[in-house]
């Protein structure tokens, strides 16, 4: 399957259109590609840490796994610190888009890997509305 037929993606493209013609703005979206969020230099240098403050400790609610994340010990040896809270929205699930939508996003695939990086851009028609 590839990434525009994913329904996840289609539903971000989707919403981030909404939001480039409401700002009549282009905006540029990079993703690290799959698999490759080891790499991230916050996650990485922090999760060693976090790790650390839940060892031993039974993990049994997103309560307790957010209050042990935000621990004041959950800090570097520089001092960084992690903030973490649990998102009490409730969000609608199962939302379908049609290519009819999908083709309404006004995508451009930037060249260096296009399938993860690209820009939005406003319709020319969300100005007028």
């Amino acid at each position: 399957m590839s990434d525009i037929d994913r329904s996840r993606n289609r539903l971000w493209k989707v919403v981030l259109q909404e939001l480039t013609d409401k700002l009549e703005l282009s905006l540029r979206v990079c993703h690290f590609p799959p698999g490759t969020s080891k790499w991230n230099k916050i996650e990485r240098r922090l999760f060693c840490f976090i790790t650390k403050n839940w060892q031993g400790r039974p993990l049994r609610t997103y309560k307790t796994v957010v209050n042990l994340i935000a621990s004041a010990s959950t800090t570097t040896k520089t001092g960084l610190r992690v903030q973490a809270a649990i998102d009490e929205n409730k969000y609608q699930t199962g939302i379908a888009v049609s290519d009819e939508q999908l083709a309404r996003v006004n995508m451009t695939q930037a060249s260096f890997h296009g399938e993860w990086n690209y820009t939005i851009s406003p319709n020319e028609s969300a100005g007028a509305e």
